[in-house]
């Protein structure tokens, strides 16, 4: 009788989701820092002219899209939130462990969207307060659930470009 030998999974890319939870962290940390510490709508200098701590509220989306739309909006960013989520958990778990090019900004995207979804869900909107400015120019507010998502995108438009071509 002969024996058969079962294929062995390869190991994926799941266990970058280690990533995405220690953006959530330190953005649900920072969110909770900011609600106890700073007043509202008042900047408070960190580097004079260049960046300010700024307590202030999206309830929309990048740059507040659709913020004045009535509250419906959050209801559909909050499903986006879930499901490009899942999309990305789905396709970490068809990634090789070692591909970092596409864990690494998938984990950063998960933990960035999870965490600005738990304020969806907490306050009805999402806390921002990193402001950065030039001589009058003022760049939105945002947090590091914001960031994480910046930089994964910045990763996957860097990857992309400097990825050698396969013939």
């Amino acid at each position: 009788m002969a024996v058969q030998e079962t294929a062995k999974p390869k190991p994926n890319a799941l266990s970058w989701l280690g990533v995405s939870l220690l953006v959530l962290v330190l953005d649900q940390l920072t969110k909770l820092w900011v609600l106890r510490s700073l007043p509202e709508f008042q900047p408070v200098t960190v580097i004079e002219g260049v960046w300010n701590w700024y307590r202030t509220y999206n309830t929309g989306a990048a740059f507040s899209l659709l913020g004045d739309a009535g509250g419906w909006q959050q209801y559909l960013f909050s499903g986006f939130a879930v499901a490009i989520s899942a999309v990305l958990a789905w396709w970490l778990a068809r990634t090789p462990r070692n591909d970092w090019r596409t864990a690494l900004p998938f984990s950063l995207v998960i933990g960035g969207a999870i965490g600005n979804l738990l304020d969806r869900l907490q306050h009805g909107h999402v806390v921002d307060f990193i402001q950065w400015h030039w001589r009058g120019h003022y760049w939105p507010s945002f947090n590091v659930a914001d960031s994480a998502i910046f930089v994964a995108a910045a990763i996957l438009i860097a990857t992309s470009l400097f990825q050698p071509r396969k013939a």
